[in-house]
């Protein structure tokens, strides 16, 4: 019998996993390209449109305001009609925004594409990360957001050079290439937006798929877990409780400073890349962009198993904060020494990467089923401001010190600031568990 019952619950997990995985790894490769590439049109684009390090900074953060403000509302959108609906919407709105960025004559115009793509993509990712607590229990969760959160560093090992090779060599219609790139990167998010709405399942119950046994046991699993790990009543009135509860709003800020370092780097890099060498064409700072990728992602998928195999958190969590902050410190130190610059750059990329996936997993355990739609949401939007303020940052500090070591020293501090928040959450947290079970043992004994 438990053998049977084994082979029902890989064979049901593996189907499940083949199932929402893929697509979800696409959409988001899809979302990281479009929401990315600018930095690469950068390197032909501010010369061509008049803009300063500081003008860039805006540009890219414009992009998280919209973000920001459509992000819960589709959250909440995404819970009453269903994802597949829901994702169609958001991929088929953001495929016709990211082309139209090829038009732009103007920066006031790419203001206003920037911040709609910002609208028009913010559901994607909370929304995926919602969708996912549907069909996958917390045992296998930090290795299904291991394996999903490498469409990130997937989307910079094919962007960097597909993006970089298109401005170099098409020039269609007299139009430059950077122009191009943006048309035809942002494509295939409208392409697939027609794929999800025919392919997309939005429950466990809708799943044909399965088998009836299959879907009766995950069905039975998802519900035994969420009662066990019910830490309040819902109530009616639970989504405003998410938009102010403490905890969640402290995860917001963790996510802040570490998003302000995620896209710091991420907007950035192509430029820093080329300031080691004026003699690099676009196309060899694509090559040279993607190996701390490839590096990084291999490590994101060890460090998340590894959280799964272990079923721990919090240091999975902190460490690869730690190594990232300690990273950047020395990458801003040897600006001027290419290779010792690329060393650190990848290992501050691989800590960030590597953070991520305990990090999310860790949500299911302290956000409340009640509010994990919202607070998926609000977690994600206080993050993103981070979006916002880190390029703007760095573009500042670049602009003033004419130099990119002030700016990945800025990094360095934002990875420091989460890790020492994520610390003092676990010590708090262990603290109340503790206190929780003294006073049950007290309770007891009376």
């Amino acid at each position: 019998m438990e053998n049977a019952t084994m082979s029902l619950e890989s064979r049901t997990v593996r189907k499940v996993m083949m199932r929402i995985l893929p697509l979800s790894f696409f959409m988001y490769v899809i979302a990281y390209m479009d929401r990315v590439n600018i930095g690469y049109a950068a390197l032909e684009m501010n010369t061509a449109l008049g803009i300063s390090s500081e003008i860039f900074g805006i540009v890219t953060g414009i992009f998280f305001i919209g973000y920001l403000l459509f992000e819960v509302p589709s959250n909440m959108l995404l819970e009453r009609i269903g994802a597949r609906l829901c994702m169609t919407r958001i991929l088929v709105f953001w495929g016709i925004v990211a082309m139209a960025t090829g038009f732009v004559q103007n920066t006031n115009q790419l203001y206003i594409l920037r911040f709609l793509l910002g609208a028009a993509e913010a559901g994607c990712f909370p929304g995926l990360l919602f969708y996912f607590t549907y069909w996958f229990r917390k045992k296998e969760m930090a290795t299904t957001l291991g394996l999903f959160l490498t469409a990130v560093p997937v989307s910079y090992i094919i962007g960097a050079p597909l993006s970089t090779w298109i401005m170099d060599n098409i020039h269609w219609f007299g139009m430059d290439g950077w122009r191009w790139m943006f048309i035809l990167e942002g494509a295939p998010a409208f392409i697939l937006g027609i794929v999800v709405f025919f392919y997309l399942t939005d429950r466990p119950e809708n799943a044909k798929w399965l088998k009836e046994e299959e879907k009766q046991w995950l069905i039975s699993e998802l519900n035994e877990e969420k009662e066990e790990n019910k830490k309040e009543k819902i109530q009616k009135n639970s989504h405003l409780q998410a938009l102010v509860d403490p905890k969640i709003l402290y995860l917001g800020i963790v996510l802040f400073f570490y998003i302000a370092g995620t896209l710091g780097i991420g907007y950035w890099m192509p430029q820093i890349i080329k300031g080691f060498s004026g003699t690099l064409t676009n196309s060899q700072i694509g090559l040279v962009a993607v190996i701390p990728y490839i590096i990084s992602g291999a490590i994101m998928l060890y460090w998340s198993y590894r959280s799964d195999h272990k079923l721990e958190r919090w240091v999975h969590s902190l460490i690869p904060l730690f190594i990232a902050a300690f990273a950047f410190l020395g990458s801003g130190m040897f600006t001027r020494q290419p290779i010792l610059a690329m060393f650190f750059i990848t290992l501050a990329i691989s800590g960030m990467y590597s953070f991520k996936s305990p990090f999310f997993a860790l949500l299911k355990d302290v956000i409340s089923p009640a509010k994990a739609a919202v607070g998926f949401a609000v977690i994600n939007s206080i993050g993103n401001l981070g979006g916002v303020v880190g390029p703007y940052a760095i573009g500042f500090l670049k602009g003033i010190t004419g130099t990119e070591s002030s700016g990945l020293y800025l990094l360095s501090g934002c990875m420091l600031v989460s890790f020492i928040m994520v610390w003092a959450l676990k010590m708090g947290n262990t603290t109340s568990i503790k206190f929780r079970s003294q006073s049950h043992i007290l309770n007891k004994t009376k």
